[in-house]
C-alpha cells in the first residue's frame, strides 16, 4: 500500500498554524483565553512485521546448501527433524519434498513426502531420476486443498546415490497437458550434511 507522504507534514502544519493563532489572539487581550478545543492525538504507529508466521512451533534450524534443516519444538527430548526443500520452474515453487530417516531393520531406511500441484495427473505418477540413473516411479497417496501427495520410501541405496549426486529429476505430467511434462530439478548441494541432521522416526 502507498502512503502520501505529504500528510503528515500537512497535519503538522495545521497543528502549528492553529498555535500560533491562539498566541496572538493572546497577545491582544489582558485576559488569557481558555482553549476549548480537544487535543489533537496522532497516532505515530508501531513496527509491522508483515512476514511474521503463525507459531506452531516449527523453525528453521540451519541451511545446508539447497536443503533447509527444519525441526519442531519439542518440551521434552531433542526437537525432530527433516530437511525440505521447494522446487521450482521460472523462479515459481512448483513442488515441495520434506525428507525423514526411519528406523528399523527392513530395506526403507528413509522417508520423503512431495507435495504436486493439484492440476498432476495422478495415474502417471512421480517420476524421480538422480543424475544419468535409473529412474523410480512412485505413487501418489492423496490430494488435498494443499495439493497431491507421494509418500515414498528411499532404500539405503537411494540414499547413497542422494549423497553422491549432483542433481535429481522430479517429473510429474499435468492433467490439462497429458501429452507433456513437468520436470523439476531438485538439488542434492548440501544433502548429506543435512541428511545427518535428520531426526529417526519410528515405523
Amino acid at each position: 500500500m502507498t502512503i502520501a507522504k505529504p500528510l503528515l507534514p500537512a497535519l503538522a502544519l495545521i497543528g502549528f498554524a492553529a498555535l500560533a493563532t491562539a498566541q496572538e489572539q493572546t497577545a491582544d487581550t489582558t485576559v488569557p483565553a481558555t482553549d476549548s478545543r480537544p487535543e489533537v492525538v496522532l497516532d505515530t504507529g508501531e513496527p509491522e512485521n508483515a512476514g511474521a508466521a503463525p507459531d506452531d512451533g516449527t523453525y528453521l534450524k540451519e541451511t545446508s546448501g539447497d536443503w533447509e534443516v527444519q525441526c519442531l519444538k519439542v518440551e521434552d527430548g531433542d526437537d525432530p527433524c527433516q530437511i525440505h526443500q521447494t522446487l521450482r520452474q521460472d523462479g515459481n515453487a512448483v513442488a515441495e519434498v520434506s525428507l525423514f530417516r526411519l528406523a528399523g531393520d527392513g530395506p526403507v531406511v528413509a522417508g520423503a513426502t512431495i507435495l504436486a500441484p493439484l492440476e498432476t495427473l495422478l495415474t502417471e505418477k512421480l517420476r524421480i531420476q538422480v543424475d544419468t540413473g535409473q529412474a523410480k516411479r512412485y505413487d501418489f497417496s492423496f490430494c488435498n486443498q494443499a495439493g497431491c501427495y507421494a509418500r515414498i520410501g528411499l532404500t539405503a541405496e537411494d540414499v547413497a546415490s542422494f549423497k553422491a549426486g549432483v542433481t535429481a529429476k522430479v517429473t510429474i505430467v499435468p492433467v490439462v497437458a497429458p501429452d507433456q511434462k513437468v520436470t523439476l530439478d531438485m538439488s542434492l548441494k548440501g544433502f548429506t550434511a543435512g541428511y545427518d541432521q535428520v531426526t529417526t522416526i519410528k515405523q
